[in-house]
């Protein structure tokens, strides 16, 4: 029986099998509820280097910006104040919408993304991405007030390793700001949808984390956990079309249904019961 990456336990429940990968059992760990892949050993070095988490037919850059883009104004912002003349770094950058959007604020602006494809977009757009944190450092880059790694950790293998090394780039009073989906997610353990299930438990979810889990974890880095909240990135309209059709895009389709005071409402409900999508943490360096 594959340990838990968290605690070492050995005690799990089986949740289902990644829908990608059928040889994959989503196990959630019976010690500290941890919920991780039986194996991980289908990420190589090269996986993201070559569109591994987008599949056969990876997104045009185009569609992906335009994809992106809610969640690109949501995180500008809340953090637009705090970047606000600041040396800011975006681990896992995507498509760098998020970046563009930073540097109307920000005094200086970095990426990181490893997927090759990318390349001669973020030239062509004048964003300063890296292939991976050793260039920043080979650069010898000063450090920075704030780094962000949105939806990214839960990708990779080490996400403990992983976040000490971001922590190294920040400054004393720096901050590092988290944000990974929330294993409790409503439609996962409340409305116990099984095609959302499907959705959410594939290989490149190697981890997924939810309140006490994300805290255990940056106490096994040492870092300082200044604040953890619950964040709703879908809104009614998104759970209602995967309870009614067992899809996604309801966010979409069936925007009529939405507005801003409903989505706060609903947000504020479902962060009292800890079954929002998404965490959003922020994160200290080393004492």
């Amino acid at each position: 029986m594959t340990d838990c990456y968290l605690c070492g336990g050995t005690a799990h429940r089986r949740l289902g099998s990644a829908r990608d990968n059928p040889k994959l059992d989503v196990l959630e760990c019976g010690t500290c509820s941890l919920v991780f892949l039986s194996s991980i050993k289908h990420i190589q070095l090269s996986h993201y280097e070559q569109s591994g988490m987008h599949g056969a037919h990876p997104l045009p850059v185009g569609t992906w910006l335009r994809e992106a883009a809610a969640d690109d104004e949501r995180r500008f912002r809340f953090l637009q104040q705090t970047m606000a003349g600041k040396r800011l770094l975006d681990f896992g950058c995507g498509a760098g919408g998020f970046l563009l959007k930073a540097q109307t604020m920000a005094a200086a602006t970095e990426g990181v993304e490893p997927e090759l494809r990318l390349q001669s977009h973020f030239a062509q757009v004048q964003l300063k991405v890296h292939k991976g944190l050793e260039d920043i450092a080979a650069a010898g880059a000063d450090s920075f007030d704030l780094v962000t790694a949105f939806h990214v950790v839960e990708h990779l293998p080490d996400p403990r390793a992983t976040l000490i090394k971001l922590a190294a780039f920040l400054k004393k009073d720096g901050e590092l700001i988290l944000e990974v989906p929330n294993s409790e997610d409503a439609l996962l353990t409340l409305f116990e949808s099984q095609p959302f299930s499907d959705f959410t438990y594939w290989s490149q979810h190697l981890f997924l984390f939810n309140r006490r889990t994300l805290q255990d974890l940056v106490k096994q880095t040492g870092l300082q956990l200044r604040w953890l909240k619950q964040v709703q990135r879908y809104p009614l309209s998104n759970h209602l079309h995967w309870l009614a059709r067992g899809k996604p895009g309801g966010h979409q389709k069936w925007a009529f249904i939405d507005s801003p005071a409903l989505h706060d409402a609903y947000e504020a409900q479902l962060a009292a019961m800890g079954r929002c999508d998404t965490l959003l943490a922020g994160i200290g360096p080393l004492s």
